[in-house]
């Protein structure tokens, strides 16, 4: 794919009729941008330099060198898509590092309360297949406390609050997804007041 994508980007986004069609279209600035939460190539595309990633890495990003493609100042959908393109020239760059850097042996922890033991002791040891019945049933059990973690997603940041009261159940809470903002956007309102 990389070899390709671009001979890709030159068929597709290249294209006169394309760029008609979507220069200056749904096109808004950094000051909307932020009033309305918008994230991922959306805001990136309006000059506002944040990605997840890099500013609380988490999953190991911060051991990966990636770049953050950013436009020049209005978000348009044109704009949107060449930055998308450029996040996969970059998602591309850290796929090849994960390659080049993993190390050899097993790729699953062996411990019984995070990985299921594998399927051929599950069938030998009545014992490893209690655990893993128990794991599955009820899943582990977690400390009480609370947590927030955001994650760039495809879209933008999807946001998530857990709360555990040392049980093997959370409590379930509302998750943020970049979709909502994408309402805001369209709808010139404000989706966290009922009934936009």
């Amino acid at each position: 794919m990389p070899k390709r994508l671009a001979s890709y980007e030159k068929a597709a986004l290249q294209n006169t009729i394309l760029k008609g069609r979507s220069q200056g279209v749904a096109a808004y600035g950094a000051k909307e941008a932020l009033e309305w939460g918008t994230t991922g190539a959306g805001l990136r595309a309006t000059g506002i330099d944040f990605d997840v990633r890099k500013a609380r890495p988490y999953s190991g990003y911060e051991n990966f060198d990636f770049e953050i493609p950013v436009g020049g100042g209005v978000s348009d959908c044109y704009t949107r898509v060449m930055l998308k393109v450029e996040e996969l020239r970059q998602s591309l760059r850290i796929l090849e590092q994960c390659l080049n850097n993993m190390p050899e042996g097993p790729f699953k922890a062996d411990h019984p309360l995070t990985t299921p033991p594998p399927k051929e002791r599950t069938l030998q040891h009545i014992e490893t297949l209690i655990t893993h019945f128990l794991q599955v049933s009820w899943g582990p059990v977690m400390p009480a406390n609370e947590s927030f973690q955001m994650i760039e997603a495809t879209k933008g940041i999807n946001s998530y609050y857990l709360t555990s009261d040392g049980s093997t159940m959370s409590y379930p809470h509302p998750c943020s997804y970049p979709e909502l903002c994408a309402f805001a956007a369209n709808s010139g309102g404000d989706p966290r007041q009922p009934g936009v």
